[in-house]
């Protein structure tokens, strides 16, 4: 790498690692958790050229708005704070489209439905939702239900997972968030959501949805009980998937925010994960995911500065402005709703061209110093 070298202080397998992903090469598991004993400046600077080749200077954005339908959860996930046992909820149609129409008053293009494993919810429900927003709202893309979500319906209904995505796609579903994802490593997951889907179901729905055209984001949440090999062996699944049906969108890696949450109460997580922890996975990620496009930051858990500073780690995507945001509020994260304005001058500030997207990441609007003034 030019200016740098072994004599510099830095090992020639994290060296030789670098200079392979520079060079086009596909980087192993190995030398992916290798890559957590790099030097963090060493590399945002991979990453940084890694985006800029795959991605540009943009630094695209969307307006969205996240309906929590219901509250009620059999899953009871041991990082979940947002459940309920008492005070169960569940929208009604007419909530969720007064919601909707909230949303497109301030200019949203997306929405993303997501709640709990509520058996009392069948896929009637969901077919009269996503029809009636299709119809009032035709603009809106419906990005909704995650992995579990679906995998529970198909259960529930006694139906193939592909004869479920159907009918939730004919009835105005159009892509799939990649929530419930948290480690794809299942020593993990039957500690902190064991009554949850396994890695390979979650897979599974994924790959199904991308067979029939509903393409996908797909998520991380780390810092918790797993480790570095873990984390790893998770960007290897979503590579070699993303490798069959090039049906991901974008990667998203978020901390896990601890507070009122059951991990915390037993003291197996005492703290989120710091900003050079999250540097370092959403750099990785950049690193080892070489065929996503598309790498996001997480404001909402990181908070607007660590955003910024994410952008020269890898990150070509700010997010969405979160008109509403539950989950992480109520695991003590405080939330407020990004403004356009924020976004497109948080991206300017750090010398990248911000740009408004659709779901799929075409650009809608680039965004110049006029529009804001």
């Amino acid at each position: 790498m030019d200016g740098i070298s072994e004599s510099d202080g830095f090992s020639r397998g994290i060296m030789e690692t670098l200079e392979k992903a520079l060079s086009g090469e596909r980087i192993t598991l190995k030398e992916g958790v290798l890559l957590f004993d790099a030097d963090l400046t060493l590399l945002g600077y991979t990453a940084d050229l890694l985006r800029a080749r795959k991605a540009g200077e943009t630094v695209t954005f969307i307006i969205d708005r996240n309906i929590n339908f219901t509250n009620s959860c059999i899953s009871r996930c041991l990082f979940c704070a947002y459940y309920s046992d008492t005070n169960t909820f569940v929208l009604s149609k007419e909530e969720i489209l007064k919601k909707v129409s909230e949303a497109v008053k301030l200019g949203a293009t997306q929405i993303l439905m997501q709640g709990g494993i509520n058996p009392d919810i069948g896929i009637e429900y969901f077919e009269d939702v996503f029809t009636s927003i299709r119809e009032r709202f035709p603009r809106i893309h419906i990005h909704s239900l995650s992995p579990p979500e679906i995998q529970f319906l198909a259960k529930r209904e006694k139906m193939s997972l592909k004869e479920v995505l159907l009918r939730l796609k004919n009835a105005g579903l159009r892509s799939i968030p990649g929530g419930g994802a948290e480690i794809l490593v299942d020593r993990v997951r039957k500690i902190i959501s064991p009554s949850k889907i396994s890695s390979r179901e979650w897979l599974e729905v994924m790959e199904v949805a991308h067979s029939i055209g509903l393409p996908s984001s797909a998520t991380m949440m780390f810092g918790h009980i797993e480790s570095y090999e873990e984390r790893v062996e998770h960007l290897r699944l979503l590579r070699d998937l993303q490798d069959k049906t090039g049906g991901f969108t974008a990667f998203i890696p978020w901390s896990f925010q601890p507070y009122n949450t059951a991990l915390y109460k037993m003291r197996r997580v005492n703290r989120p994960a710091g900003g050079v922890e999250y540097l370092k996975t959403l750099a990785i990620s950049r690193i080892f995911l070489d065929n996503f496009r598309n790498i996001q930051v997480s404001w909402v858990s990181q908070g607007l500065r660590m955003a910024q500073v994410a952008l020269r780690f890898g990150a070509n995507d700010f997010g969405g402005t979160m008109i509403e945001e539950n989950v992480l509020k109520a695991a003590g994260k405080s939330f407020r709703p990004l403004s356009v304005e924020k976004i497109v001058s948080s991206i300017r500030d750090v010398g990248r061209i911000p740009a408004q997207r659709d779901t799929f990441y075409n650009i809608l609007r680039y965004w110049d110093e006029k529009d804001i003034e």
